[in-house]
């Protein structure tokens, strides 16, 4: 039987939601779960519920003005499920003494100083906060590697392309990388005539097409601005050149990434565009466990797949900041 002991940053966002299904899927095989706290930023209704059901040490809202609601939703609960709010609120969930590992969902900047903090006080971190790494990367990496072990396991990428990396490349040092290949689905809009995207509104930018994700990054991902962040992730986690990450579009989301090495074989990472397994192997890493919920992917999924490179008059269209204001 194996202890999974977590703290959810971003637990009512769409990876926080997915974590507990993966929670939820360890225990009901026979493991010990123990949610440590949950973090959420003004979803407290949700926050609430996820409190009654997982019992955390410490339940956090990040908008100090709802803490009362918060505190009256858990108050029959008081004694056993502490609550705080506003960023020091957030700082103690990320250091909370129960936690091994805390999971990092939360959206923007914003996730930078607990990432800080955990990796200070000597926790691992699954890292889905991609922002972390974009405004951060020197000092982040810098404190995952202080504490004399390597790197790559006590920060841990969440993102599907990343996590995709982190496998593809085992053990091998970097100067057998030739380069890294991120892929992109290319977003809603791939085959939209350009003539068409003055007309774009902010619900066909938020129809993804493969992934189920939150607002922001589902904008993001529309006009590939999410790329572009996921390119100096990966700068940092991997510690190689920007010119030495390349991306490619992939509509079918089924290849996650790609890695050259420079014998000329290419490793592939495949898998159905499903966040629970790479949330999974986070939290399991270095380790493979059977998986406790999604699906397989068979082979007959390979049928057909797609790659392309990124269409820059089309990006140019789309990417422009005021345009993307107004979608979010």
């Amino acid at each position: 039987m194996r202890t999974h002991t977590v703290t959810i940053l971003g637990s009512t966002g769409s990876i926080g939601r997915s974590t507990l299904e993966v929670l939820e899927g360890f225990r009901q095989g026979g493991d010990e779960v123990r949610v440590a706290a949950l973090v959420a930023n003004r979803s407290v209704e949700t926050l609430i519920e996820q409190a009654r059901r997982w019992q955390p040490a410490l339940a956090v809202i990040a908008d100090p003005t709802l803490r009362s609601e918060l505190e009256q939703g858990l108050s029959d609960l008081r004694g056993k499920i502490a609550t705080a709010a506003g960023p020091e609120g957030v700082a103690s969930a990320a250091t909370h003494a129960e936690s091994e590992i805390v999971v990092n969902a939360l959206v923007g900047s914003a996730g930078l100083v607990p990432t800080v903090r955990a990796l200070e006080s000597g926790r691992r971190v699954a890292l889905a906060n991609k922002e972390t790494l974009v405004v951060g990367g020197p000092l982040v990496t810098g404190l995952a590697d202080s504490a004399g072990q390597d790197g790559r396991l006590r920060l841990i990428p969440v993102d599907s392309e990343h996590s995709a990396l982190l496998q593809a490349l085992g053990e091998h040092p970097d100067e057998e990388v030739e380069r890294l290949i991120l892929t992109a689905s290319g977003g809603p809009f791939r085959e939209t005539p350009i003539e068409e995207f003055e007309g774009i509104t902010a619900k066909q930018a938020l129809n993804h097409p493969t992934w189920n994700m939150g607002p922001k990054i589902t904008i993001d991902s529309a006009t590939l601005m999410n790329k572009g962040l996921e390119v100096i992730e990966a700068h940092w986690l991997f510690r190689l050149p920007i010119d030495r990450i390349d991306v490619v579009v992939h509509p079918q989301s089924i290849v996650h990434s790609l890695v050259e090495f420079v014998d000329g074989n290419i490793l592939a990472h495949f898998s159905v565009p499903d966040m629970r397994l790479p949330i999974q192997y986070a939290l399991t890493h270095p380790q493979r466990v059977q998986m406790v919920s999604g699906e397989r992917l068979e082979i007959e999924d390979l049928e057909g797949l797609q790659f392309e490179r990124p269409d820059e008059d089309r990006l140019e269209d789309t990417v422009l900041p005021d345009r993307r204001r107004e979608l979010l």
